[in-house]
This record gives structure tokens, C-alpha cells and sequence, in this order.
């Protein structure tokens, strides 16, 4: 597949079809020198346990991978930070409330979305939630189930990265 760079075919601040390579992460409009650099977005993860010890997995509604398994969490929207992203898509993916994100690591990877491989960096963190009875599947949610974690198959989840993951995960809390 192509860098996602090349897909940028006209500038974003003056419309000008001379924008070229300038690195290999960056183009260059060289009618108003305006300079675009890839950089990755901030994915962002939760690992969810109950008082079971189970980790909270969803189904994904969604391509790609639709119909895998999959962790709570997407990408963090514009003027919120990494923390307040993983606390609002776990929200609106499961209706839990989370009451703390801890930080535990994190990978570069790449998302397909619309034909386009997307350099990304997820980040994995360990939430608590407030009422684990407040679990519901929605928006790119086609599921939510507890898995003990010496059940959980990774090969059953469909993104790469989230498979890194959980097998970072697992060897964490095993």
C-alpha cells in the first residue's frame, strides 16, 4: 500500500497543486510554504476488570475486523486529552463511568479506514468504572462480555495492535 502522504494531492491552506514531498513524513506546498507533517493519531485502549477478575470485551459492530473481538476504546477526538478520550469512548461504547485511567503502555501501528492506512499510537490503559451493572453495547459496540483471563483466545481479536496488547496484558496479570 502507498504512504498515506500521497493521498495529499493539493494544499490545505492555499488549494495549490504544488505540494510535494518534502520528508518522508511531510509534504510541502511550494506556492505558500505551508509544510504538512503525518503524524500518528492517539488511539486509546481500556483494559476493564471486574470483580471477578474478567476482562470486559466488546464485539466490533464495524470494519475493519467487524465481528472480532475487540477492547473499549477508539480515537481521542480534537482538544481532548489521551485520558478523556479512552473515559469517553468507553461511555459511549459500553455506558460504563470510568473513575480512573492508569497509563500502562503503548504501540505504533496503522488503522485502515476508508482505503487509507492510518499511522496511529495506541495507548493502553487499566480503567476502574464506577457500576459494572451499567454495562450495555453501543455505538461501534455489537456486544459486551466479561472473559475470565485465562479464557481469552488473542487470536480472536481482530487488530493487530490489540492482540500486541492483550498478550502484553496477560503476561502483566498471569
Amino acid at each position: 500500500m502507498s504512504h498515506p502522504l500521497e493521498r495529499f494531492r493539493y494544499c490545505p491552506v492555499c488549494g495549490s497543486n504544488d505540494f510535494i514531498a518534502n520528508s518522508e513524513k511531510s509534504k510541502k506546498c511550494q506556492n505558500c510554504g505551508f509544510e504538512y507533517f503525518m503524524n500518528p493519531s492517539s488511539a486509546n485502549v481500556a483494559f476493564i476488570l471486574n470483580e471477578k477478575g474478567e476482562l470486559l470485551v466488546t464485539r466490533r459492530k464495524n470494519e475493519p475486523a467487524k465481528g472480532t473481538l475487540d477492547l473499549p476504546g477508539g480515537f481521542a477526538d480534537i482538544g481532548e486529552s489521551a485520558e478523556e478520550g479512552v473515559i469517553r469512548e468507553v461511555k459511549e461504547e459500553t455506558g460504563l463511568i470510568v473513575t480512573k485511567a492508569t497509563y500502562l503502555f503503548s504501540f505504533n501501528n496503522t488503522y485502515l479506514y476508508s482505503n487509507l492506512n492510518i499511522p496511529t499510537l495506541d495507548l493502553f490503559y487499566l480503567c476502574e468504572v464506577e457500576n459494572c451493572d451499567e454495562l450495555h453495547a453501543a455505538d461501534d459496540a455489537e456486544d459486551c462480555l466479561w472473559v475470565p483471563l485465562k479464557e481469552i483466545r488473542v487470536e480472536e481479536f481482530g487488530l493487530q495492535s490489540l492482540r500486541r496488547g492483550i498478550e502484553r496484558f496477560l503476561s502483566m496479570n498471569t
